[in-house]
């Protein structure tokens, strides 16, 4: 679920790519909190930044004056193959046989150990243990005139999902699988020169006064392209190439048929409610999935709340529905991560005793309907029922924007483990039960499908129904770490 950015700015805008870029990987820091970076081009050379840490520390104003250029990248980590250690942050960089390329990669492939054979000198070439960085080396050393033609010939041999932002010294590529699991659009900024180019404004004193002005960017959500002035102009369609060069406009190549399958869960909880997908605005989208849940489940309480701050457009949408008074119960601490893509379950209890602290005055002696987007691991769900005891309600019941998760995900969220899915081996009752609710409402996949008002083939439902897009081809339970075993590191 990693956030990707890409920017390429006309020949002398007077700014330099990597600060939009940087800008733009801000919005989208939601999608992954372990690891930041980016890979600019001057024309010539490819330089790389990546730390471990959210993206305030690691892409900060005494860092980016340093890289100049009018092409760069940047990504944030979410990791669903690899550990995080500092050799798996993103961008990854090769520097040859064939060319220099750098990628960012949002998604998860699935057949990897096919790829890691293909590739020649085996495992020892890898510095890294990421599925992204076993791409790269491969697209480093494809056959093909330049980098759109060996894409071509290289990704339909590669499955699963992936949403990739890649630079080499000229331009920028953005790349959708044919499924398009993750989402990744196209925005422009018009005529850089102006109004943007006044002083202290994004493009400085210096902009362009003739020639080509406008900026073409890709993100994985529209929110990047709001913080950069950029205008949404489309999605990069699945199994698409668009080719973004400086002072010119995007060309476009596809190297597979699309059958569209998008991550239905982009829409019910990971991309942020301001963003826009399948030409629907997600706060709006999450509302309806409210107004549906209260018609599913309804309850009788004195209190909507919602769990902040993914539940907050359903909990407005099931109050509005249902006539009970919608209240906040819940205060979140703003500087603290999304719990559910923390990498480790420790860190994801550390998380929830950090994140949340109720308003005991709202809650005391009330009965509460709490509204949520969804029951991943139980763990947190069960911590926020706790608090909300402890602070004196009467009664809670939870109320859930997204179907049971009965199965793993490989195509980029790291549920990759059966068995660490709640659903999969409890009951809804058995479930109710360990989180401590007095009742328990999960929306139905029906319901998703009447909110969003789209048919279920445009959307990948897998980890509700079991049914996969893309067949996984062997055994997963040690798939994150594949890259790590020593039968393949050749040890």
């Amino acid at each position: 679920m990693c956030g990707v950015f890409g920017a390429a700015l006309p020949p002398g805008s007077g700014t330099e790519a990597a600060n939009v870029a940087a800008l733009g990987l801000f919005s989208l820091q939601h999608r992954g909190q372990e690891s930041a970076g980016l890979a600019v081009s001057d024309g010539a050379e490819l330089f790389l930044y990546k730390d471990l840490g959210m993206i305030s520390s690691v892409l900060d104003e005494r860092r980016l004056p340093s890289f100049r250029g009018d092409l760069a990248i940047a990504h944030c980590r979410y990791s669903t193959t690899g550990s995080t250690i500092w050799e798996n942050a993103q961008p990854t960089l090769r520097l040859g046989p064939r060319r220099a390329v750098a990628i960012g990669h949002n998604g998860n492939l699935v057949n990897t150990r096919d790829l890691l054979g293909q590739l020649k000198g085996g495992r020892g070439r890898l510095p890294a243990t990421t599925d992204t960085e076993l791409l790269t080396a491969l697209l480093a050393d494809e056959p093909g005139e330049d980098t759109v033609e060996a894409l071509t010939t290289l990704l339909p041999r590669v499955r699963g999902a992936y949403s990739l932002v890649i630079l080499d010294r000229d331009r920028i590529l953005g790349v959708r699988d044919p499924h398009g699991f993750r989402p990744l659009c196209i925005g422009r900024i018009r005529d850089v020169a102006a109004p943007l180019a006044t002083p202290g404004g994004l493009w400085g004193d210096d902009a362009p006064a003739d020639g080509p002005r406008d900026a073409w960017v890709l993100s994985s959500e529209t929110t990047g392209l709001d913080i950069v002035g950029a205008e949404y102009i489309r999605d990069v369609e699945p199994g698409e190439i668009v080719v973004l060069q400086p002072g010119r406009e995007p060309v476009s190549a596809r190297f597979a048929t699309a059958t569209p399958a998008l991550c239905v869960f982009e829409l019910i909880y990971f991309a942020r409610p301001d963003s826009y997908l399948e030409g629907r605005s997600l706060y709006e989208a999450r509302r309806r999935m409210g107004i549906q849940l209260a018609m599913e489940h309804p309850a009788d309480t004195d209190l909507v709340m919602p769990v902040p701050d993914t539940g907050g457009p359903a909990a407005a949408g099931y109050a509005e529905a249902s006539g009970i008074p919608f209240r906040e119960g819940l205060v979140r601490n703003r500087y603290t991560g999304r719990t559910f893509i923390q990498p480790s379950q420790t860190l994801r209890h550390r998380g929830v005793t950090m994140k949340l602290n109720p308003l005991r005055d709202v809650v005391r002696g009330q009965r509460l309907t709490v509204v949520d987007d969804s029951i991943v691991r139980g763990t947190t769900t069960k911590q926020i029922v706790a608090l909300l005891r402890r602070a004196g309600a009467a009664e809670v019941h939870v109320r859930i924007t997204a179907p049971p998760i009965y199965n793993p995900c490989f195509y980029g969220i790291d549920t990759q483990v059966e068995t660490e899915l709640i659903a999969a081996t409890k009951s809804v009752e058995e479930i109710r039960e360990f989180i401590g609710a007095d009742t328990l409402g999960y929306l139905s996949i029906a319901g998703v499908l009447a909110a969003l008002d789209l048919p279920y083939d445009r959307f990948c439902f897998a980890c509700f129904d079991g049914n996969y897009p893309e067949p996984v081809p062997y055994d997963v339970e040690r798939r994150k770490f594949m890259l790590e075993e020593p039968v393949l590191a050749g040890g």
